[in-house]
């Protein structure tokens, strides 16, 4: 038993041994052991070609579908865009114009108020000049008869003024004389 206790004890150190020397053996990075390269190379290009393969099959194909589809949205768009501006002229040009109609509208209408304010107008100024008019001939008549009236009463209290002032003087009057006298002074 001493002996395999022995062997066991060896066979250990002869591990650990080993063990170590492999280590002294690889003692720097695993990546910079040129024993590994071309090992390392192979995996690289698999890896590399699983991207590769897995980008052109799968992402690059999904992403074209979204950026197509987003370029077509936006040419949708804008064509929409350029739709609506195209209505919006339009709406704008039938809106002017129905402007255009409606203050030449307005204007017509306008004009054809005064005229029949100026016609109501002239009718009224016609109808009142006319009874201004009637009523002056009214009251130029009324005036020349008070006017008549009055020279009558004047010819008559003047000769009758005559008459008693040359009475009143001592004389006898002359009726002739007196009319004569108080029509020529009341001429002129």
């Amino acid at each position: 038993m001493a002996n395999e206790t022995h062997d066991a004890a060896t066979e250990a150190a002869h591990a650990a041994a080993a063990a170590a020397g492999h280590a002294a053996e690889s003692a720097g990075m695993p990546q910079l052991d040129f024993g590994t390269y071309p090992n390392q190379i192979f995996w690289l290009l698999v890896t590399l070609g699983a991207i590769w393969w897995v980008l052109t099959r799968i992402a690059l194909p999904r992403i074209s579908g979204v950026l197509a589809d987003r370029q077509g949205t936006i040419q949708g768009d804008l064509i929409a865009a350029e739709e609506f501006k195209m209505k919006a002229r339009e709406a704008e040009e039938t809106y002017q114009k129905a402007l255009a109609d409606a203050r030449a509208e307005a204007q017509k209408i306008v004009a054809q108020t005064r005229a029949e304010i100026q016609r109501d107008l002239d009718a009224a100024t016609a109808a009142a000049d006319a009874e201004i008019a009637q009523r002056a001939d009214v009251s130029a008549r009324r005036i020349a008869e008070i006017r008549a009236g009055a020279l009558t009463a004047v010819d008559q209290v003047a000769r009758e003024a005559a008459v008693a002032i040359v009475s009143a003087l001592g004389g006898s009057p002359d009726e002739k004389a007196v009319a004569q006298a108080v029509a020529q002074r009341l001429k002129g």
